[in-house]
């Protein structure tokens, strides 16, 4: 059965007796403001933080000011953990608009535009313009997408790339027919190609498990769906030469020049790492379904209905419904693979999340149509969330040093009584059976805190980057060398991020070595450095900077009452 596509319909509007025209501006300018603020809004808000966004940034800025776009560097060395295609990326964004933390990532925010857009088209294709507008709503408001779309990493380039890909697969396997498609289609040739153009991305976004994630899940769809025919015009050649074209070149020339790249990537950072607990990263099997629920929030509790409504088709009728198949394969293939890896990180799960919030997006627009009782307790759950949201923000936040004023005593945090006026409106929405007010409701709300969260990231930045400390550092001691400056003690994630900072590599010092001229170290082991046989030491926030040429600078790097640096 050929998928019918239902586009004209525009379903009601919440906007009540104005005239279409006006409500359709209203909603483009909703859907543009939700991609903006979602997506691009403030990307440098706070400095690089953990491990992987200093030395992805490093390696990109390498690669910028090197020319060498084959072999990527972290310190003039060669560095294999992950394929080029980020690197790529953000050496571009370095060179047209600076080296900055919203240019490291602007990729990632741009992939997840792409992945948005092209999921956009195809349930419009599928569904009809109502879904499609929806989805414009509920993906890029997702706890997901806003955080590994603000990171300089891989993951959502990764998922953004084979998002595409799946996009184009489902037009060759013919999901996109409809009652207008000709009795004998023709060879979809431009999908064809872009299927294996933006496969082969996704393979140079982070190895071969694309291939595995993508063919794995057409291929269970083909066997539920019994479209055996329709799954294999994936491996038409077109696609193949496309595929090869795009990924191929890159992989070759990197082992030519580096014997050792093979070893490195493929069987130590790809094999090692999802056979074997090497890497550290061990977790529960049961361990990507809290991850799902956090990361599909705000729509969470739409979610879990949406799971609870499909479990009552039967598996007989399954083959009736070959997009739902499609989506859910997807989703439920690249769970189970990463479930199974001895190797667990949150962003590993990510594409599975564009398939899930269609068909949260196609159950959201059945409930409009049916306007069915189960909307109220939808609504109200929905609401209760916000508020316990609100909640543990506000308990949180009174734990975080750089924040001086977060007590019910000094004043409610803006973000938890948005949070908390959000859950009220949205329940009470839905109280009154207005469900379509009540989705917006939540749109709303979680905008309002994207905004208000992007307002506040500067206050926790010297607690979680060490951007403000070298910023200080190079003000208020003008003769500081990095060339003479070590770390003592730091995790490694302050380190990267120093070396980055400082566009030199921070050593770690030993106690037999000479003693460098600058040295960083925790807060709390200044004193420790001093019994080392610093003769000073002097601390931002949570890192100490130890001058020990200039004692007369002592103390003159100090906390303000904003939590900065001064």
């Amino acid at each position: 059965m050929r998928q019918t596509n239902s586009s004209s319909i525009d379903g009601p509007t919440p906007f009540g007796g104005i005239s279409l025209t006006t409500a359709r501006l209203l909603w483009i300018l909703l859907i543009l403001a939700t991609l903006y603020l979602c997506y691009f809004h403030k990307l440098g808000a706070i400095g690089l933080v953990g491990p992987d966004e200093p030395r992805y940034a490093w390696i990109a800025r390498d690669m910028a000011e090197s020319g060498d776009l084959v072999t990527p560097r972290l310190y003039g060395q060669p560095w294999f953990e992950k394929p080029v295609l980020y690197y790529w990326a953000a050496a571009k964004t370095f060179k047209l608009f600076g080296v900055s933390e919203a240019s490291a990532r602007f990729p990632s925010a741009f992939c997840a535009l792409l992945a948005t857009l092209s999921m956009a088209w195809l349930s419009w294709k599928l569904y009809g313009t109502e879904t499609a507008r929806w989805l414009l709503l509920l993906l890029p408001t997702t706890v997901g997408m806003i955080g590994f779309s603000h990171a300089a990493a891989t993951d959502m380039l990764f998922s953004g790339t084979l998002t595409i890909a799946m996009v184009f697969a489902a037009v060759v396997v013919g999901l996109t027919w409809n009652s207008d498609s000709p009795i004998l289609p023709r060879t979809p040739w431009l999908a064809l190609l872009f299927l294996g153009f933006s496969l082969g991305l996704a393979v140079l976004a982070k190895g071969p498990a694309a291939l595995i994630l993508s063919g794995s899940a057409i291929f269970l769809w083909a066997a539920f769906a019994r479209r055996w025919r329709d799954a294999f015009r994936c491996l038409h050649p077109l696609a193949i030469v496309s595929f090869c074209a795009t990924a191929l070149p890159w992989y070759i020339l990197c082992t030519r020049r580096n014997p050792d790249f093979f070893h490195v990537f493929i069987i130590e950072h790809n094999f090692k790492r999802f056979l074997t607990p090497e890497f550290q990263h061990i977790q529960p099997f049961w361990y990507y379904i809290p991850v799902i629920l956090l990361t599909t929030f705000p729509w969470t509790i739409l979610l879990v209905c949406g799971v609870t409504r499909a479990t009552r088709i039967s598996r007989r009728t399954f083959s009736n419904h070959p997009a739902l198949l499609f989506f859910l394969t997807w989703a439920l293939f690249t769970i189970l693979f990463f479930s199974i890896s001895k190797s667990k990180l949150p962003g590993y799960i990510l594409p599975a999340l564009p398939a899930i919030v269609i068909l949260i997006s196609r159950y959201a627009v059945h409930l409009l149509r049916e306007n069915k009782h189960s909307t109220r307790w939808i609504s109200l759950l929905t609401g209760v969330a916000f508020l316990l949201l609100g909640f543990g923000l506000q308990h949180y936040a009174r734990k975080l040093p750089a924040m001086q004023c977060v007590t019910p005593l000094c004043g409610i945090t803006r973000i938890w009584l948005i949070a908390a006026i959000g859950g009220v409106v949205i329940g009470g929405l839905g109280c009154i059976r207005k469900f379509q007010l009540s989705l917006l409701a939540v749109v709303l709300t979680a905008l309002s805190l994207v905004i208000e969260i992007d307002r506040f990231l500067p206050n926790l930045d010297p607690g979680v980057s060490t951007r403000d400390t070298t910023l200080a550092v190079k003000n208020i001691w003008p003769d500081f060398s990095p060339q003479h400056a070590a770390a003592w003690q730091l995790n490694r994630s302050y380190v990267y991020q120093l070396s980055f900072y400082l566009h030199k590599e921070i050593p770690e010092w030993q106690s037999n070595q000479q003693k460098p001229d600058w040295l960083f170290v925790k807060k709390e082991k200044r004193q420790e450095a001093i019994q080392q046989g610093f003769k000073c030491a002097t601390y931002a926030i949570y890192l100490a900077v130890i001058p020990c040429r200039n004692v007369e600078s002592l103390n003159r790097l100090s906390v303000g009452n904003s939590g900065g640096v001064h």
